[in-house]
């Protein structure tokens, strides 16, 4: 792709449906079930090893990760109680459990100096609260199921933090994930135009029957978004390339002023996880490195450097209410590449008539801070999303290691700007 050379086709039209999650009591227990499964299978290489963590902002200590996730779930599902917020009056069943793993509570650097149960003790741990969840969903009531779907979500996005930690350490991935085979080049990259219009942004207590909710979804609100125009997919890595190659890194004109200060700091020149390599370059895959793969979606890259290549590609990245005008009129699963069902973002595919891959493959930077829509109320668990108003970045779409029953179209994700180990990449939009 030369720097502008992006063409432009028809708008496209109505909204689609969106994404309809597990609320039955019989759905629910299957997804807990899938979930606790794949908790245990993303860390069960390293049991034997009961590897130390560097200490580090980006990760956890893999034992306090993984009893959380247990906690989490017995906390929700078996001790919460509206009268009893803390829990109080049902006790874990790990004594002091609260004080190891509320992470509300717990600061981020003391973990490492926890008294966690062993690997046996975890894993029995994460059996337990398993059944007992299980015990408790047998007799809920529809209207009920709250805490269930919140534990199922949160395990589910702890599974994906899971996998971006041994992407992070350079650890091997879990059993059976094949590396993800190289792209050639990908297709040309379109704009896909949409004239604009009044946009329904957020979800509504009617999306609450079909699907789980959280509460910076909500309430659906009217956005006027003006006409713009979307690329037709992700920027690749062969794409990236370019922009490293023409001094990207060292042009300061291009960033921003907190990119400036972030890339003084990190002194970077290339991506995370590249590495010059003869006349091109290298792609570390968790383990072991890999030849870049010209038409696969750039991933691991932050805001601040999809800004740059924009400023550089005389492009700029969709506003949070563009990328929703665009997924739910357009067919947000197109292209769709979840589930972790291959281990990494495959080929940056082109939509012939809409954007492609907008669920699934990488997430998506937006230049968007992340904040509350109007009359926002925290839920129950309070903690999801207030305190992260203002210093975070919303991304959207999921990534090739998202759960596709959490991903839809209006789902909001959200991580600081400088954060590259997130599974992330970037789709742009033309200026003017």
């Amino acid at each position: 792709m030369t720097r502008r050379s992006v063409g432009r086709i028809a708008d496209v039209g109505a909204p689609v449906a969106g994404h309809a999650g597990p609320k039955s009591r019989e759905a629910l227990a299957a997804a807990l079930a899938d979930a606790r499964d794949y908790t245990r299978r993303c860390y069960a290489h390293l049991a034997g090893g009961d590897p130390v963590f560097p200490c580090i902002a980006i990760v956890n200590p893999a034992r306090w990760e993984l009893g959380h996730i247990g906690w989490f779930q017995e906390f929700w599902c078996r001790r919460w109680r509206p009268d009893d917020r803390a829990g109080a009056r049902t006790p874990a069943r790990i004594a002091n459990a609260d004080a190891l793993w509320n992470s509300s509570r717990v600061p981020h650097d003391s973990r490492w100096a926890l008294p966690l149960p062993d690997w046996a003790g975890i894993d029995r741990y994460l059996g337990e609260t398993y059944a007992d969840t299980m015990t408790s969903l047998a007799t809920s009531g529809d209207g009920e199921r709250y805490p269930y779907e919140l534990s199922l979500y949160h395990e589910d996005m702890h599974g994906e933090a899971l996998l971006m930690t041994l992407q992070t350490l350079g650890y091997a991935p879990p059993a059976g994930f094949p590396p993800p085979p190289g792209v050639g080049r990908a297709a040309p990259v379109r704009d896909i135009a949409f004239v604009g219009g009044a946009l329904g942004m957020g979800s509504t207590p009617d999306d609450e029957r079909e699907r789980f909710v959280f509460d910076n979804e909500k309430l659906r609100h009217r956005v006027d978004v003006g006409a713009f125009a979307i690329a037709s997919r992700t920027v690749t890595e062969d794409e990236f390339a370019a922009f490293v190659d023409d001094g990207g890194y060292r042009r300061s004109d291009l960033w921003s002023e907190d990119g400036r200060r972030w890339l003084a700091v990190a002194g970077r020149t290339v991506p995370a996880y590249w590495r010059p390599c003869g006349s091109g370059y290298e792609v570390r895959w968790f383990d072991r490195w890999r030849p870049l793969s010209p038409g696969t979606a750039i991933q691991h890259v932050n805001a601040y450097e999809a800004e740059a290549w924009c400023a550089w590609a005389g492009r700029r990245l969709p506003t949070e209410a563009e990328w929703e005008f665009a997924a739910t009129r357009a067919g947000s699963a197109v292209g769709a590449r979840l589930d972790a069902r291959e281990a990494g973002p495959g080929a940056a595919e082109a939509g012939a008539g809409a954007p492609a891959h907008l669920l699934g493959n990488v997430w998506e930077w937006t230049s968007t801070p992340f904040g509350p829509y109007p009359g926002f109320a925290p839920d129950r668990y309070a903690d999801y999303s207030a305190p992260w108003f203002g210093d975070h970045r919303v991304i959207r779409g999921g990534s090739w290691a998202t759960r596709s029953r959490l991903v839809h179209a209006r789902f909001r994700n959200y991580y600081q700007p400088h954060r590259h180990d997130v599974f992330a990449g970037f789709r742009t939009c033309a200026v003017g």
